[in-house]
This record gives structure tokens, C-alpha cells and sequence, in this order.
């Protein structure tokens, strides 16, 4: 069933001008303005003594700043030009260096970056080799360093390490900033014997593992779900004299609560509040997942006011997580209130309505439902499917057959398209006397039981009412069906109501004309 419920930096040549013309008025305003020939002598003479010519300090420095301007500018233009020429389809780096001769070190690493961003990772090491060897000053440890990190944060630790062995053979000396980025390269893939190989490697240099080394490797235990080893290793860390930093305690805040270890989270943070460390918004975000995981709501809703109050940004996720925990404790009331605070903190979102408009259905609140639908008409919301659903859910949930059927009618006029959600609670309806075949007709006039099937309604909304009778029948089906039956045809509306009435009599097939 779940094959076919789917869810559908630089100044241009303009700015130059403005900055040359800006400087060249300011500096001439006293012989530019337009009634300046129409004041008497003496006035002439006391404004120039507040207004002084300006001085050969004054011209030397003005035309520094316009030289520096003009060079800033033809930097980028020809940063521009190298950038346009990698963005063609064949373009290669290689031989846009031999066509140019040389780049500065500003040009080099702008094309680095582009080519991470492409993905291009390969010729990055080899532009590198030939820029560096254009001029010898270039093969030190800084460009090595950067090289290596970068090579190690997309996962080439093969080519880092002869990166590494490449500096050694060139006489250069590797430092905490070469190893660190291999150890914490081979470490989050899981390669704890040789991330723990150029620990023991930087010893031998007479280099001693920081709080940057613990901590990559804390993380990658975290990763792996290694409490254990985690736990040994800030005890390594602390006997080799590295303190525990707040960074180091955010990573372990995140990671015990990722596995859901609260009692640690829970020692951890409150240690942290008592050295006044800071704690990072995504420390806060995965206390938050945890206590949600776990249906805490007391202390889900405190984390959740830390975050509010700090403007952080809520993934959607997140929040309905929140919301199925005041569900799933029937505490329809909150979600008003989330919504309503949501709102505030960031807007007016069609999540933001579906958990007001929710609250008030799970009540089965018509008046409520009622005015959180005036609300969106005042502020000119458009309807969609979750918003009509959630309404039709409550109205076959109350037997109102009456405005069930009102609504039904006005799916049009807000051009609301049902999807296999609206399709389930019209056969729901059906199963305890509404009469649905009038809309069944209208819905299959206008083509929608030949649509593909979607579920395009806020998983929210199965959370609160849940799947029904038609939908678990649907699933059933469906599940029965042999692999290849399931997947060799595209399933419509039509198709899945046809598939239910021969196995169900209950289930009224309507067929095409």
C-alpha cells in the first residue's frame, strides 16, 4: 500500500562608478553648487573658511582609495570570467590554468570551492598539484592543511593520507590541523583502528590529541551508537588533560539523547547549566526529539519554550512530533495553543492552521471549527485537502451528515481535489448511513476516481483520527495482491475501488460511463 499512498561577493563596474562620482562631488561641492556665483564676497570668503580646499594629504589619499577600487574591481571581473568559463559543460580546470598562465590565491581556492560544490573532487587535487607547483612558495603546511580537510569532509581519505605522506616526503611538518581531519574523517565512517592509527602517528610527531581530536571522535561513537566508548574516551580526555569545553558537552548532550540515554542528558545538561556553559540550539532540538520520542511532555514542553523564546527554526517534523505527543495524551486544547504561538514566533503556515483547525476537531468543536475557518477567509487562506478533511473527519465523527454534506458540495468552489484520505471518510461516512453516491458521481464526472493515488493530507490528521475502516481495508488488499499485480500498473482511485468491491461487499464500485 505504501507503493501507491506517496507523497506527492563582488562590486560591479555601476557600483564603481557611483563610489568615483560620490568621491568626486564630495570633494568639489564647494565650486558645484548652482547659487554659489550669486553670493556677495564676503559670504563667499566665510563659507570657504569653513569649507576648506582640499589638501595634497587629502588628494593623495583620495586617489589610493580610487586605485584600490579600481584593482578590487578587476579582480572580480576576472573572477567572473574564470567562474563563467568552469560553468561550461566541458569546461577543464586544467586547461583553463595552462590557458591562463598562473591564478592568485584568491582565484584558486574560489575554484576549489566550485568544484566541491560540483562535486568535482577528483580535479581539485589535480589543479592543486599544478598551482603549487607553479610557484614553490605555495607547497606549505597551510595549503596541505586545507587541502586535506577538504578532501577528508567528502570522504577521500585514501587520497588525504597520500596528501599527508606528500607533505612529509616535501619536508613540511604535519601539525594538529593535518591530522585532525583524517582522524575525524576515518572515525565517521566508522574506521576507529585507523582513525586511532594517526592518533598514535601524531604522537610519534610529538603531538599531543586537543579537545577538537576527543571530540570528533566522541561524535563518530555517537554516530555508531559506542556509549560505551564514548564514555572511555572523555575519560582518556580528561586524563591526557584536556578539559571538557562546551562544544564537548553539546556533542554529548546530542548524541545521548539521540539514543535515548535521558539520564545522562538529563546529569550532562544540568552541569552544563551550572557552569554557565552555553548550549547550542541543535543541543535543544535533539533534547526536544528525545523527550517527544518518549512522550515526556513536561519536559518536552520546556525545551520546546527554550527554543520558542529563542527564535530557533523549527523543522515541520519536529513540530508534528510535539503535536503527537499532545494527541496521543488527548491534550487537543495544546494544539491551539501551539499553533497560536507558532504563529507568533514565525509566521502564519498551513501547518499552523491544520493544528488549530485540528484542536478544535479532535473537540469536535463546530463552533471552534467555525471560527478558525472565518479566520482563514479573513486572512485569505486557500483551502486545501487537510483543511477539508479535517472538517469532514469531524462532521462523520459527530454523524452531522448535514453539513458533511454542504461541505462536500463546496470541495469545488474552493477547488479542493480529493485524495485517497477524502476518498476513505466519503466510504466511512457510507458504512454508518450517509449517503455518498451523489458525491461519488460528482467526483468521477469531474475525473478524480481516474487520478493517480495520493495521500496529500497532514500525517497529523491520521495521528488524530486514524486510518479507517477504508483504508485499512485498502492496505489489506492491496498487501494480498501479488508483487507483480501490485506493481505493474499505475493504480487510480477507480482502480483501488474496484480492487475493494470484489473483495468486500460493502464497498460500492462506481463505474465509468
Amino acid at each position: 500500500m505504501e507503493n501507491i499512498l506517496t507523497h506527492s561577493h563582488s562590486h560591479s563596474h555601476s557600483h564603481l562608478q557611483l563610489v568615483l562620482r560620490g568621491s568626486k562631488s564630495s570633494s568639489n561641492s564647494v565650486f558645484r553648487k548652482p547659487f554659489a556665483k550669486f553670493r556677495t564676497l564676503n559670504t563667499q570668503i566665510g563659507f570657504a573658511s569653513f569649507h576648506p580646499l582640499p589638501s595634497f594629504t587629502d588628494t593623495v589619499s583620495d586617489s589610493k582609495h580610487t586605485t584600490l577600487l579600481v584593482e578590487t574591481y578587476h579582480v572580480h571581473h576576472s573572477l567572473r570570467i574564470l567562474l563563467a568559463k568552469l560553468q561550461k559543460e566541458d569546461s577543464c580546470p586544467l586547461r583553463i590554468l595552462t590557458e591562463d598562465g598562473d591564478w592568485s590565491k584568491d582565484h584558486f581556492w574560489a575554484v576549489v570551492r566550485f568544484l566541491k560544490k560540483a562535486s568535482r573532487f577528483t580535479e581539485i587535487v589535480q589543479v592543486f598539484d599544478m598551482w603549487k607547483n607553479i610557484e614553490k612558495s605555495r607547497i606549505n603546511e597551510f595549503n596541505y592543511n586545507k587541502i586535506i580537510s577538504l578532501l577528508c569532509e567528502v570522504g577521500m581519505m585514501e587520497v588525504a593520507v597520500s596528501a599527508l605522506q606528500e607533505m612529509k616526503v616535501q619536508g613540511l611538518e604535519p601539525s594538529l590541523d593535518t591530522y585532525n581531519p583524517i582522524i575525524h574523517g576515518f572515525s565517521i565512517e566508522g574506521k576507529f583502528s585507523d582513525a586511532l592509527h594517526f592518533v598514535d602517528e601524531m604522537r610519534e610527531f610529538g603531538l599531543e590529541p586537543d579537545t577538537e581530536t576527543y571530540d570528533g571522535l566522541i561524535r563518530a561513537y555517537g554516530k555508531f551508537q559506542m556509549y560505551d566508548k564514548m564514555g572511555k574516551c572523555v575519560k582518556k580526555m580528561e586524563l591526557d588533560g584536556c578539559s571538557l569545553d562546551h562544544i564537548t558537552y553539546n556533542i554529548l548532550i546530542q548524541e545521548y539523547s539521540r539514543g535515548g540515554l535521558l539520564q545522562r542528558v538529563e546529569k550532562l545538561y544540568q552541569r552544563m547549566l551550572s557552569k554557565g556553559m552555553h548550549l547550542q540550539s541543535s543541543t535543544f532540538v535533539a533534547m526536544l526529539e528525545a523527550y517527544t520520542t518518549f512522550g515526556m511532555v513536561e519536559k518536552m514542553e520546556k525545551i520546546y519554550r527554550k527554543l520558542l523564546n529563542s527564535k530557533t527554526y523549527l523543522d515541520d517534523d519536529l513540530i508534528r512530533k510535539v503535536a503527537e505527543v499532545y494527541i496521543k495524551n488527548y491534550m487537543f486544547s495544546k494544539l491551539e495553543d501551539l499553533g497560536l504561538e507558532l504563529r507568533t514566533a514565525f509566521g502564519e503556515t498551513d501547518l499552523v492552521w491544520c493544528l488549530r483547525l485540528l484542536s478544535y476537531a479532535c473537540l469536535l468543536s463546530r463552533k471552534g471549527m467555525d471560527t478558525i475557518v472565518r479566520e482563514m477567509t479573513e486572512a485569505k487562506v486557500h483551502w486545501n485537502v487537510t483543511v477539508a478533511n479535517i472538517i469532514m473527519l469531524a462532521y462523520v465523527k459527530m454523524k452531522d451528515f448535514k453539513h458533511l454534506r454542504i461541505l462536500l458540495s463546496l470541495l469545488p468552489i474552493y477547488r479542493v481535489k480529493p485524495d485517497i484520505i477524502s476518498i476513505g471518510i466519503l466510504f466511512d461516512a457510507n458504512r454508518i448511513g450517509f449517503d455518498g453516491n451523489g458525491a461519488l458521481e460528482s467526483w468521477r464526472r469531474m475525473g478524480h476516481l481516474y487520478r493517480v493515488v495520493e495521500m496529500r493530507t497532514d500525517s497529523l490528521v491520521l495521528t488524530a483520527f486514524g486510518k479507517g475502516h477504508f483504508l485499512k481495508s485498502c492496505e489489506e488488499v492491496y498487501s494480498s495482491l501479488h508483487p507483480e499485480d501490485r506493481e505493474r500498473k499505475t493504480w487510480t482511485y477507480y482502480d483501488l475501488i474496484a480492487l475493494l468491491s470484489k473483495h468486500n461487499d460493502s464497498i460500492d464500485c462506481v463505474k465509468p460511463k
